[in-house]
């Protein structure tokens, strides 16, 4: 073997790490950071324990301190924004706005339409999960079958037909089963439709800009991109 390079073994741990990186730091600055609710913490971000509620400024020695932002400023903040709301790292997120760009019509749309179709972000939107990162943890652990076959992956980009089923096993978790619950009183976005009885949910279609409500200007996100 050639002095320094790693072993096979240790390549794939390393490669298994890297795609496992997150953010592990506390959700709540994230959106006091942005100065508004991304409701990363499920249920409690509609609680009295809220972190922007408590405290609504940015965080850090300098927070409640008036800055003025300029023009590069806040096309960074709105690109922050949107991967902190669907939980992307910088690399994974740059990747989409590159494969957004290829595809025809308007980019800013295209993107917002890619993070949409991440499995864990549908898995959020049928509500058989508190939050996208629960649902990252679900899929992860192998908790889903997508068109019948068990699918870990939480950037697996689900297509129209596609039908997204609580695995078999998994329905006897304590925790899944009180999504399952949750999930009946859950009205998913008209993009999506979910079959309560079977726990079946089915992409109908590919969601349009009015129907993601994902809190960010995505034109400022094409302009910071395209410089």
């Amino acid at each position: 073997m050639d002095a320094g390079r790693p072993s096979a073994g240790e390549y794939k741990r390393r490669c298994s790490k890297q795609l496992m990186a997150r953010y592990t730091g506390a959700q709540c600055k994230l959106c006091r950071r942005e100065g508004q609710k991304l409701y990363l913490k499920g249920d409690r971000c509609y609680t009295g324990k809220c972190g922007i509620d408590r405290r609504s400024y940015a965080p850090g020695q300098h927070g409640q301190g008036r800055k003025k932002i300029s023009e590069y400023g806040l096309q960074l903040r709105e690109k922050q924004k949107a991967r902190r709301f669907y939980g992307i790292l910088e690399k994974q997120f740059r990747n989409y706005y590159f494969k957004a760009s290829r595809q025809p019509g308007v980019t800013g749309e295209n993107l917002l339409r890619l993070l949409e179709r991440r499995l864990d972000n549908v898995v959020y939107r049928l509500g058989l999960a508190a939050s996208r990162n629960e649902a990252r943890q679900l899929v992860r652990h192998g908790h889903f079958v997508v068109n019948g076959r068990k699918t870990n992956i939480p950037s697996f980009l689900v297509r129209v037909g596609d039908e997204i089923v609580v695995r078999e096993k998994s329905k006897e978790s304590p925790r899944v089963k009180e999504l399952i619950e949750r999930a009946a009183d859950n009205t998913p976005p008209a993009w999506l439709e979910y079959d309560a009885e079977q726990l079946k949910g089915r992409v109908v279609a590919l969601p349009s800009r009015e129907q993601i409500d994902a809190p960010v200007q995505e034109t400022l996100i094409v302009e910071l991109y395209s410089k």
